[in-house]
C-alpha cells in the first residue's frame, strides 16, 4: 500500500519519491506516465488499466482548483462496476486516499479494501 506524504501544486511525494506529473497510484506501484486524451475531462479510455484492476474505490484528484471534470459516461461505468467514486480537489483527494488506506483492526488481508487514486496535480 502506497502513502502520500506531501502534495502541492504540480508535485506529489509518494513513499518518499517525488513526482511532477499526474499519477495513478495502484496498491503495488505508481504510474507517473498517466495522461488524459482531453486534459481537463476524465473519460473512460483514460482509465482502462484502472478499470481492469477493479478497485473497490477510485479516488480522483480533480486538480488544485478542481478544474478537471469527470465524464458522465465514466461515472456510469464505475457505478455499474460497483466502484465507489471519491472525486475532490487534489489536496482533499490525497487526504482521503491516505484515510482509506489505513489498516482496519481485525480486517483479514484477503478482505483488504482496494483503493486506487488518479490524481491531476495542477489546475
Amino acid at each position: 500500500m502506497k502513502m502520500i506524504s506531501d502534495y502541492k501544486f504540480g508535485q506529489i511525494v509518494i513513499d518518499g519519491a517525488t513526482y511532477t506529473q499526474d499519477v495513478v497510484i495502484y496498491p503495488d506501484r505508481v504510474d507517473a506516465s498517466w495522461w488524459r486524451a482531453q486534459g481537463h475531462l476524465l473519460q473512460e479510455n483514460d482509465l482502462t488499466e484502472v478499470l481492469n484492476e477493479t478497485p473497490d474505490c477510485l479516488v480522483i484528484g480533480t486538480g488544485a482548483d478542481g478544474l478537471m471534470k469527470i465524464a458522465d459516461e465514466l461515472i456510469e461505468k464505475l457505478t455499474i462496476k460497483g466502484i465507489k467514486i471519491v472525486a475532490k480537489p487534489t489536496a482533499e483527494a490525497c487526504n482521503q486516499y491516505n484515510k482509506l488506506n489505513q489498516p482496519v483492526s481485525g480486517l483479514l488481508k484477503a478482505e483488504k479494501y482496494k483503493v486506487i487514486a488518479a490524481l491531476h496535480l495542477t489546475c
